[in-house]
């Protein structure tokens, strides 16, 4: 089911298999395809790119409830420094995977920075802990999202029902699958239309809020940096909550081998991304302290929605249509690059080679993208979704300050190596001991679940000796093997039938 290498092979239906262990030629290698080889199209264009990363980045938090930040700063003012420095700070480590995206020309995201810097071993727990746990647990929550806001205008006056919000997250989980696995062209245009439906909610929201400016709606602006004295662990923590709601600025680097010109696309693209949600989070928040004050707003179960039924009118309805539109969003841009990373991490033998297949004329990795789906179904129906979270939630952190942490070494371990874009170094020094230092937080502050997220984690480490590393295996293990790779190659006959 696992293996240590892979000897490039074309399979007689409609997948390719590609090479293992990082011999994989990149897409800008220069070396001459091979006969009949397929890959992944170079079809994301620098617009498409700036789609990917808003669209993923905008989900429903900043409609929902940004008022964790709020509560944890204790003043309008203090939540609103914190939105831009967060803005600011993201933007550093967008800017450090920009240069590792411009001299690593290989998709992957994490894993690829990782293994090119440190080895196989960490590499192996982050795809690891990804597939079984973090993407599938991140995808059925921003889902359970779109769920419950698409059939909000539907049940206005009463409980929307647990299970009509699965069955309709279940819908819209298998319809981003199958875009997915469908076109890579069409997955690119429907995040470019879906982050046009985000920029306008934001829109909806920030000029309303600039019409109260202009006539003097300022009230709740007086004395902004008064209010409820936050704790000690506050700012952290609102610091902490800040980076989650601006994460995903790190997708494009996923799919860095399908991007056109990367050298100039991607730093490009990430830097114009990072001002348009800067700017747009920081005016959405003001916006919402023209009409409601700190105290509402903590006790608002969804700010954007309040905000429109003061405001809007009837109007107000439209808000959880665009807010299901972005949770569409956030998932379709997730799954188009976490998929990318299960493909790399299979061609690299780290994952079962199934994975690394590419349909031949649809050219999209379609086995790395259907096999969310029965995880995401799991943890939809039978999860704890939001504990699961809860326990990894410091481990992205952890991997991202292990990235940019690995820039920093790769600068001296590689010098010669070409880096078409470079930053000061003073940006991956900081940004790497902000993500420890958040890590470092998530120990202190909430040891039970960190150190159970911890754990599960570490199982990463026996799981690459066991599949990975074990030559001597013995006959009843191969043979447990040999049961899985039955059913893995019924899924491969049924793959290989697809039209």
């Amino acid at each position: 089911m696992f293996r240590k290498a892979a000897v490039p092979t074309v399979s007689n239906g409609s997948y390719l298999q590609g090479q293992a262990n990082g011999k994989l030629s990149s897409m800008d290698s220069g070396q001459p395809a091979r006969e009949g080889k397929v890959v992944l199209k170079k079809k994301v264009t620098l617009l498409r790119g700036i789609s990917i990363i808003i669209g993923t980045i905008i989900g429903a938090g900043i409609f929902i409830s940004p008022k964790g930040i709020l509560k944890n700063t204790g003043s309008v003012g203090m939540s609103l420094t914190v939105w831009t420095v967060c803005g600011i700070l993201s933007l550093f480590g967008a800017l450090c995977y920009a240069e590792l995206g411009t001299c690593i020309k290989k998709s992957g995201g994490h894993y690829t920075y990782i293994l090119e810097a440190f080895g196989p071993l960490p590499a192996f727990v982050r795809v690891w802990v990804e597939l079984l746990i973090i993407r599938p647990a991140a995808t059925a929550v921003i889902s359970l999202a779109f769920g419950r806001y698409i059939l909000e205008p539907f049940f206005m006056q009463c409980e929307i029902p647990e299970l009509a919000i699965k069955l309709i997250t279940a819908v819209g989980i298998t319809l981003v699958m199958v875009l997915n696995s469908t076109s890579v062209s069409w997955s690119a245009r429907i995040q470019m239309f879906l982050t046009f439906c985000k920029l306008v909610a934001i829109l909806i929201i920030i000029v309303p809020g600039v019409i109260q400016l202009i006539k003097g709606e300022t009230e709740h602006f007086k004395n902004a940096f008064a209010g409820n004295d936050a704790s000690i662990m506050g700012l952290p923590l609102a610091f902490y909550s800040g980076m989650y709601a601006y994460s995903g600025w790190f997708y494009l680097n996923f799919v860095t081998e399908e991007v056109e010109n990367p050298e100039k696309n991607i730093p490009l693209a990430i830097c114009i991304s990072m001002i348009i949600v800067t700017v747009g989070y920081v005016l959405t928040n003001v916006a919402y302290f023209t009409t409601i004050s700190a105290g509402e707003l903590l006790l608002s179960k969804a700010v954007a929605v309040t905000f429109a039924e003061r405001l809007m009118g009837n109007f107000s309805l439209a808000v959880p249509v665009f807010v299901a539109l972005s949770c569409f969003g956030s998932m379709n841009g997730g799954v188009f690059a976490v998929s990318r990373m299960f493909f790399v991490a299979s061609r690299e033998g780290h994952l079962p080679e199934i994975l690394s297949m590419i349909h031949v004329r649809k050219h999209t990795p379609l086995p790395a993208v259907i096999v969310l789906h029965p995880l995401t179904m799991i943890m939809l129906f039978n999860g704890d979704l939001y504990s699961l979270l809860n326990f990894l939630s410091f481990a992205r952190w952890l991997f991202i300050g292990l990235v940019v942490a690995g820039l920093i070494y790769l600068r001296y371990k590689r010098p010669d190596m070409p880096r078409p874009f470079k930053v000061p170094l003073f940006i991956p020094a900081l940004f790497s001991f902000t993500c420890l230092f958040m890590v470092a937080l998530s120990l202190y502050s909430d040891p039970v679940n960190t150190g159970i997220g911890f754990a599960i984690t570490l199982t990463g480490i026996p799981a690459y000796y066991l599949f990975i590393v074990w030559d001597h295996k013995p006959k009843w293990f191969r043979k447990l093997l040999g049961k899985s790779w039955c059913g893995t190659s019924l899924l491969q006959e049924f793959l290989r039938a697809l039209p």
